[in-house]
């Protein structure tokens, strides 16, 4: 963000690669996740139980005003994943504290931050606010309708985002109080999603967990240890200063938990594909056997229905497209007795790609139209956001930075 901004002085904003190494044994509240590497945090490192998703709005119209919040959000990123204190500055024209306090004494708890670039803060109602508009990526485009949405604008999009994770919903909670307090002024939170429990396990050793429905989630979702499916439909190749990045797709789907729970489990199998207790594929015996699209019964009927959600999202339904999941459950109270008493309760749904609209956009299409899920969720959220890679270095800050001018003085 910085280069692009017109800088050069950044090391890093939370960069991966290493961070896989760094928590393979990341289970104790003591552990820290590297900070430098190729790709930052929170994409493919395993991810632990509690997650703050905060989507920002730039309120300032001044790009050195992004530019210098660029630098301390870094700066705090980096004390905050190393579990000290982010020393920040104090709200402009107040003696407070330098810092929110919440955790102090508290380890890292394996915090990982992971920042977004929003396609709004490119160019929105087609003003050109930063004088970012030619270095807009061609992938970061808002995603088409979909049949099953029931988008709230108040909680969808954004021109910043930050996903915080932790092993500790204490430390989530002040990682993304700190960096709004430390963007007074310059930036205000849009919208919070809070989650729980990661439904899409990515770790090679990482049990698959299950969802709000009670069904195993993610069980062919690609491995962090997979570099070919990484390279080949997570890892951005351009534009230069996209390279190594990623986008990230998120969307809260309402589960309607009071339908579902009086479904039969023959019909919550044939909905999803597979068995609920195994997780096997119909048909099969085990998780990870091989899912059998094409296996028949007696009858001549599919064993796994022509609408069951796992036929649809398998890859060999959507043109051999897959994307990296890494959900949570969200608990949002409930409507009350006035709305029925139903639970505001479901997936917040948060996947990594090399082009959503290539990715997620052609599989949730097919989705949206056939899924014999769709009776039991709703999507009320989205939003679509760049990840930056890494930088480990000022040349390449510069580089990013010199694109920037010479792009802006050709348009």
């Amino acid at each position: 963000m910085l280069g692009l901004l017109g800088t050069a002085a950044l090391g890093g904003i939370v960069p991966e690669a290493a961070a896989v190494a760094a928590t393979s044994e990341a289970t104790d509240r003591s552990a820290v996740v590297a900070f430098h590497g190729r790709h930052q945090a929170g994409i493919v490192t395993p991810p632990p139980p509690h997650m703050l998703f905060a989507a920002f709005d730039a309120t300032t119209e001044r790009r050195s005003d992004l530019r210098d919040l660029m630098r301390t959000w870094t700066d705090a990123a980096v004390a905050m994943s190393r579990g000290r204190s982010s020393s920040g500055p104090a709200v402009k024209g107040d003696e407070g504290p330098a810092e929110t306090g919440e955790t102090l004494g508290l380890p890292a708890a394996s915090l990982t931050l992971t920042f977004g670039l929003g396609s709004a803060l490119f160019e929105r109602d087609g003003h050109d606010r930063f004088g970012l508009r030619t270095m807009r990526p061609p992938a970061l485009r808002d995603l088409p309708a979909f049949a099953n949405d029931r988008l709230e604008p108040a909680r969808s999009g954004g021109d910043l985002c930050v996903q915080a994770c932790a092993e500790d919903s204490l430390v989530v909670f002040h990682a993304i109080h700190e960096l709004a307090r430390l963007g007074l002024g310059v930036v205000r939170i849009r919208w919070l999603q809070q989650g729980f429990g990661q439904t899409a396990a990515i770790g090679a050793e990482q049990p698959t967990p299950r969802n709000l429905m009670g069904f195993k989630d993610g069980a062919l979702n690609i491995r962090n240890d997979d570099a070919h499916a990484l390279n080949r439909f997570v890892w951005v190749r351009s534009p230069s200063w996209m390279r190594g990045g990623s986008y990230i797709v998120v969307r809260r789907v309402r589960m309607r938990l009071e339908e579902w729970d009086t479904s039969s489990l023959a019909d919550q199998q044939h909905t999803i594909g597979r068995m609920k207790e195994s997780g096997a594929p119909l048909g099969r015996k085990e998780e990870f056997d091989r899912l059998d699209l094409s296996a028949r019964r007696p009858n001549g009927r599919p064993v796994i229905p022509q609408n069951a959600h796992v036929r649809l999202a398998s890859p060999s339904s959507n043109g051999d497209e897959r994307i990296l999941r890494r959900g949570y459950s969200f608990a949002d109270g409930a409507d009350g007795a006035d709305g029925g008493g139903y639970l505001d309760a479901g997936l917040f749904f948060v996947a990594f790609q090399r082009d959503p609209l290539r990715q997620f956009a052609r599989i949730n299409a097919n989705l949206a139209r056939h899924d014999a899920l769709n009776e039991y969720v709703v999507h009320t959220s989205s939003a679509v956001f760049a990840v930056r890679p890494v930088c480990q270095s000022v040349d390449m800050w510069r580089r990013v930075s010199s694109e920037s001018s010479t792009a802006a003085r050709t348009s």
